[in-house]
């Protein structure tokens, strides 16, 4: 299997410092800084990058479950959205990531969509590697 990479480069200090950070793909590169991860500043930062990894892995792997299932999706869009918080005692924790998917997939009841839907939480190989993440929610709609 592949291993995959990405590269980050951090230039000053936490607060006045910027970085850039890119995948070896070349699919992106971008900005990051201070602002950008805990403010509303402009670029990008490590935790919309896990959302990103997230939401694409589960829409991915809930397509697998469905087709294991029999079902065909035609289509499956996914939300992924980290929470970053402070700690009491100091520092930043991940401790939720809610994953709102909706589902195009013709045949399936809804009891059988929502089965699958919360197995493939349990599955997709991202949300494996964010097992210390307290709380990771689905939220599995059929349109």
């Amino acid at each position: 299997m592949p291993v995959r990479r990405a590269e980050a480069v951090w230039n000053g200090t936490l607060q006045q410092g910027n970085g850039t950070m890119k995948m070896a793909s070349g699919a992106y590169e971008g900005q990051y800084s201070f602002t950008s991860r805990f403010e509303e500043g402009v670029g990008t930062n490590p935790e919309e990058l896990i959302a990103a990894a997230h939401a694409g892995c589960y829409s991915m792997a809930l397509s697998g479950g469905l087709g294991r299932a029999g079902f065909t999706a035609n289509s499956i869009k996914t939300v992924a959205k980290v929470h970053l918080n402070k700690k009491p005692e100091g520092g930043f924790i991940i401790n939720q990531i809610d994953l709102e998917t909706e589902a195009d997939v013709p045949g399936i009841d809804d009891a059988q969509f929502q089965e699958i839907a919360t197995a493939t939480k349990a599955g997709c190989p991202v949300s494996v590697a964010l097992g210390a993440v307290a709380t990771i929610t689905v939220t599995a709609k059929l349109v």
